[in-house]
Parts: C-alpha cells; structure tokens; sequence
C-alpha cells in the first residue's frame, strides 16, 4: 500500500468519525418523539417513582433515638428480658427510603440491626426490611399506617430452628410527637399469637 492511499484512508476514516460525531451529538439534543403508549408508559414511571406525602410522613421520623427494649420467650410466665440502645434515622435515596441503624445488647452480646421503610406509590402500602448481627437472613415485611403514622406490618423470615418461614404481626404507634412504640407478635410454641417484643423510641432533642 502506497503512502498516497494510507493517507487518503485516513482521510476518509477521519471524515466518518467526524460525521459519526455530529450526527450523535444531534441525536442527543432532539430526543425522538414518544408514542402515545410510550409516554403513557413514561408517565406511570415518573409517578410511580416521585416522592408524595407518605414519604414526607416518613422523613418527620428522622433523627436520633434512645431505646427501651422488652423481649419475651415462649415461656409466658418468664419476665422479658430488658435491653437499652440507640437508633438513628436518616432518609435517603433523594427522599424515598427511611433508613434506621440500631445498636444496643442481646443475649449479652453487642447488637446492631438495619431497617428500611419506604411507601410504594403503585401499590399504595408501605415496606420494610430488617436484618442484624444475630443473622444472615432478610426479613420484609408490608402494611398499612394513617394519618398519625399508626402503622401495622406484617412480615415475613426464614426461622433457623424449624427451618420454615416465620410470620409475625408488627405494630407502631405514637403517644406523643417525640414517643414511637413498636410491638412484635407471633406464634408461639403453642400455635397461639404471643407478645415477642416492645421497643419504645424517644426521640433526642
């Protein structure tokens, strides 16, 4: 191959990335016009992802908690074990996730747990997840709150002893603006729904 033709195939080559260039840089300043299936399609993404309310709700929740923590075993009669900690509440996600980082003691050992609670517009209820470092597994669970974000949950892990999924019932409520109770039941060796825990959050200056 000459020197005369490597030169006029890099021209060419040149020009083509050139064009190939100006030609994308088009295609990204004049977005190709939607279908209307298409944009009906765009619209129920764009509302389905968009903060409302409910997470609006959930960032009042924010700051830092001291916590009161009860535990029953399936003995009825034993008193609960009783626990102090801290949790902290951020939100993220530009505002859609309410996320919860607890420290505290359980069975004599440093406890640290991680929660998430968000509102999915399309369904129309609330979700949480949970899970800790007495742990590998996820727990997730769904529900309901009202306008005084009284909340009722229920959820849903893989219990390590019989092996089987585990379903339990969880309540909140606020007794007052910096006062959250959360309540856990479930079943107990007799089948029968029994209180397993209560945590009280104050909420520090």
């Amino acid at each position: 191959m000459t020197q005369r033709i490597k030169e006029s195939l890099l021209t060419v080559s040149a020009v083509l990335l050139l064009a190939s260039t100006l030609a994308h840089g088009q295609s990204q300043q004049q977005a190709p016009k939607l279908t209307p299936e298409q944009q009906a399609e765009m619209d129920a993404y764009t509302k389905a992802g968009a903060p409302g309310a409910a997470h609006k709700s959930l960032a009042a929740t924010a700051g830092t908690y001291d916590l009161k923590m009860k535990s029953w075993s399936s003995d009825a009669k034993a008193p609960p074990q009783e626990q102090t900690g801290t949790a902290t509440r951020t939100m993220m996600l530009d505002g859609r996730v309410l996320s919860e980082e607890v420290h505290s003691q359980m069975m004599g050992q440093p406890f640290t747990g991680h929660g998430m609670t968000g509102y999915d517009n399309g369904t129309g209820k609330y979700w949480s997840t949970w899970n800790d470092s007495l742990s590998t597994g996820l727990m997730v669970s769904e529900g309901t709150c009202d306008a005084k974000r009284n909340c009722k949950f229920t959820g849903t892990w893989n219990d390590p002893v019989t092996k089987k999924p585990f379903t339990s019932r969880m309540t909140s409520r606020w007794t007052s603006p910096t006062t959250e109770v959360f309540e856990m039941y479930g079943p107990g060796k007799d089948g029968k729904e029994m209180k397993m825990m209560e945590t009280t959050y104050t909420k520090k200056p």
